[in-house]
């Protein structure tokens, strides 16, 4: 055989290789389908029933001699509920233009001052920072850490976090925080840019700061896409920030799990970056955020083209208050310059930059790790938008192990709700009661925390609601997600959308520029869909407008239909079952979305570009160390393991008894430790970055060097009087009592004190002088 017949044969074999694999993608793909397909038909199947229950008894108890003045009731009833129901969306549209001509200000419930105007930095940016003023009843502690809320700016107004009494301002608020409140213009100022955003904000904190000199760093908290804008600024800003809360905030885009996370196929699908540039061209220069808010909406089309407006229809005598009030922050659409747009779609939409630590803001480099306050992140398993694994992974894709968490003296905490919806978690009332409740409560104390990963765990008691930290690892996390074998897929579909917006530029973009005019922009502003229907429904409509009056005269005469009445009772069948069939086809087209991006992007030469695309950020990224001791910074603090004095004996000591209880912490604690570790001597002289960094050297030296850890701890405090000081004070942090500590703490604090007792003692170095 030649050597020609040799290559030939390797060739044909490669080829083969390559169609058994797509023939084994296409079958698994199928099979997945499939599942999913008898998944979906059996949920809501199963609800179909579960809503048709809840009307049988009314349906059973139809009484035959009744039921033509049951239909007259029902259909005089029917005729009024529509005319109230046309008349709320009638008032939703006139409410929509008279916050459009008052420059659409924020929603927020409570009042406030404006402190900066971002039109006046040297920088200008359509942000700007709000004092929030306590309502009548209220006392706000100005040496109390403030709060500083930056609402999502995803194609809607600023205010949501807000919005009601009881919210994320509202519980901030009532334990005596002052609060801040970053908002934004409907439109950028020219040639804004996100960098400039960050700077901005900046500046923001160092307003703050300089209005609260006694106060703690502040919090700042980020609802969904200002989550990922909080870490921007905590990120480039780490001596500015005390902690970082961050609410359904999507910051690894590539994660999630098949059959479940359907949103992150649209950008391979879509045509990656580029629709946002035509987009953004067609506005000459300013893309329109009421795309992406069409982009939420068609994620749930049951309830955007359906239940909302049944449930209104249904209640129209009760529904319109609360319909209108969401609908006024629903119904505002910003803008964003086409730079911000196109470093939110390539850095993070796609890109996935920034959770992976490649992510660069104007010419600065964004690593989150150097992030320097705790990081609070709350996501839901309900979140369709921003499912866990998206507000969780990227501590996997930069941290690698837990043990570089800890390292880096970094604490950062996770809840995980079961249910809520994506905005549940920053706008439920009962939400922010229990659990912002909770972060709130409690962010005083984590700064007490070894620095580590952990859970924080919400049990309802009788009396009250119980709050506990649970140590956890980075395997935790990893848990929550499918693995990580789709990242080639999504890594080319970022090549591809790179290499689109390049043949973009060179062919189309001139030839579009040249044709939009102010003029023109402003025509496909307004021809949006969503402006459009509620525009069509107002007052400036002059079919519409006569429905005041008559809905008026509804009210004075309204015959409302009574619960049991049958009609009713299939009216809301019905309805349940248009609700069910637009969600079925939903889920069926997730499902064929999710099938159309792995046969495109799971294929070997997809493979292959993905994987060259996933080598070339490796060499970009600082990946996490794998030999922690190798570091410059923990061999100088393992260097250090007999220095120090009382602070750092107290310290190691509180590390060791938490270790050996497993980590786990209550909240009860977790607040001795922090009123011991503040407004105590010695501690009480320590900087918030001082306390930080002891903790942090200490939390190193116990996890690397146990046994030397406990070995100098005689070192550190070396008179007999100021030993028993300290396990005193280890004592009441942890018991309060000794009978009340952990058996596991116990035995350590045990060996402790005979480490003392052991030990050589010498009496401070100032009395044996004075004798």
């Amino acid at each position: 055989m030649t050597q020609t017949d040799n290559v030939l044969n390797e060739r044909i074999a490669q080829v083969a290789k390559i169609v058994d694999d797509q023939i084994s993608t296409a079958q698994r793909l199928a099979n997945n389908l499939s599942e999913s397909s008898r998944a979906i038909v059996s949920t809501h199947t199963n609800e179909a029933i579960d809503r048709f229950s809840r009307n049988q008894q009314t349906l059973v108890a139809i009484d035959p001699l009744t039921l033509g003045k049951d239909w007259v009731e029902y259909a005089a009833d029917a005729v009024e509920r529509g005319v109230l129901y046309l008349d709320i969306l009638r008032q939703r549209g006139n409410n929509y233009l008279a916050h459009e001509a008052a420059g659409m200000p924020p929603v927020l419930d409570f009042e406030y001052e404006t402190i900066v105007d971002g039109r006046s930095l040297a920088r200008p940016v359509n942000y700007s920072l709000l004092r929030i003023l306590p309502p009548p009843g209220v006392t706000v502690d100005d040496t109390k850490r403030p709060f500083v809320v930056i609402d999502p700016r995803a194609g809607h107004g600023a205010g949501i976090g807000g919005m009601k009494p009881v919210s994320q301002v509202g519980v901030a608020l009532h334990a005596g925080h002052p609060c801040y409140f970053v908002v934004f213009r409907p439109k950028p100022e020219p040639g804004q840019t996100i960098a400039d955003v960050c700077e901005a904000e900046g500046l923001f904190l160092n307003e703050i700061a300089e209005r609260h000199p006694k106060a703690p760093r502040p919090v700042v908290i980020g609802n969904c896409q200002g989550g990922w804008a909080s870490m921007l600024l905590a990120s480039s800003n780490p001596e500015k920030t005390g902690a970082v809360a961050i609410s359904g905030a999507p910051l690894s885009y590539w994660a999630g799990k098949e059959g479940g996370s359907p949103m992150r196929y649209s950008g391979g699908l879509g045509g990656g970056v580029v629709p946002a540039l035509i987009s953004s061209d067609l506005g000459n220069g300013v893309f329109d955020g009421s795309s992406l808010v069409t982009n939420f909406e068609n994620m749930s089309p049951g309830n955007t083209w359906w239940k909302k407006y049944y449930n209104l229809y249904a209640k129209a005598d009760t529904e319109g208050p609360r319909f209108l009030e969401f609908e006024r922050w629903w119904s505002g659409f910003f803008f964003m310059n086409e730079a911000e747009i196109r470093w939110i779609v390539e850095d993070l939409f796609i890109g996935n930059k920034l959770g992976t630590g490649v992510s660069k803001l104007g010419h600065k480099n964004i690593d989150l790790r150097d992030i320097a306050c705790p990081v609070i992140v709350f996501a839901s398993v309900g979140d369709n938008i921003t499912p866990p694994q998206q507000a969780l992974n990227w501590i996997v894709d930069l941290y690698g192990s837990t043990e570089n968490i800890k390292a880096r003296g970094q604490r950062i905490i996770y809840i995980v709700h079961k249910t809520i919806g994506h905005l549940g978690i920053f706008v439920s009332a009962k939400v922010a009661g229990r659990e912002h409740g909770a972060i709130t409560d409690t962010i005083e104390a984590i700064e007490a925390l070894s620095p580590g990963l952990y859970e924080l765990v919400l049990e309802d008691g009788e009396d009250r609601l119980h709050i506990s930290l649970e140590p956890r690892t980075i395997d935790d996390i990893k848990a929550l997600d499918d693995g990580r074998s789709e990242d080639a897929a999504f890594a080319a579909v970022a090549r591809y959308s790179e290499l689109g917006a390049q043949f973009y530029e060179l062919t189309m973009r001139p030839i579009i520029r040249s044709l939009v005019t102010p003029q023109s922009a402003d025509q496909y502003f307004k021809s949006a869909w969503p402006r459009v229907q509620r525009v069509s429904v107002s007052d400036q409509n002059p079919l519409v407008a006569p429905i005041a009056g008559m809905a008026e005269q509804v009210r004075e005469n309204r015959h409302a239909v009574k619960p049991n009445n049958p009609f009713f009772a299939l009216q809301n069948v019905w309805a349940d079952a248009i609700e069910n069939t637009l969600d079925t086809w939903r889920d069926i087209g997730d499902a064929l979305k999710e099938f159309a991006f792995i046969s495109i992007y799971d294929t070997p030469w997809m493979q292959a570009v993905g994987n060259e695309e996933l080598r070339r950020r490796a060499t970009q990224s600082d990946n996490p160390e794998e030999d922690l001791r190798a570091r410059a910074e923990v061999q100088a603090i393992l260097g250090r393991v007999a220095e120090g004095g009382f602070a750092e004996g107290v310290v190691r000591i509180l590390i060791f008894l938490a270790k050996a209880r497993g980590g786990a912490v209550r909240r009860t604690r977790l607040a001795r430790s922090a009123q011991v570790l503040t407004q105590t001597a010695p501690f009480d002289t320590l900087s918030e970055p001082a306390r930080a960094r002891l903790i942090h050297e200490q939390s190193v030296i116990v996890e690397l060097e146990p046994g030397e850890a406990l070995a100098t701890l005689p070192d550190l405090i070396k008179d007999p009087n100021e030993r028993q000081r300290a396990i005193e004070v280890a004592v009441s942090i942890a018991g309060p009592t000794r009978e009340e500590i952990d058996p596991s703490a116990l035995v350590k604090l045990q060996e402790i004190e005979a480490t003392f007792a052991a030990a050589p003692h010498t009496r401070p170095v100032a009395i044996a002088a004075a004798e």
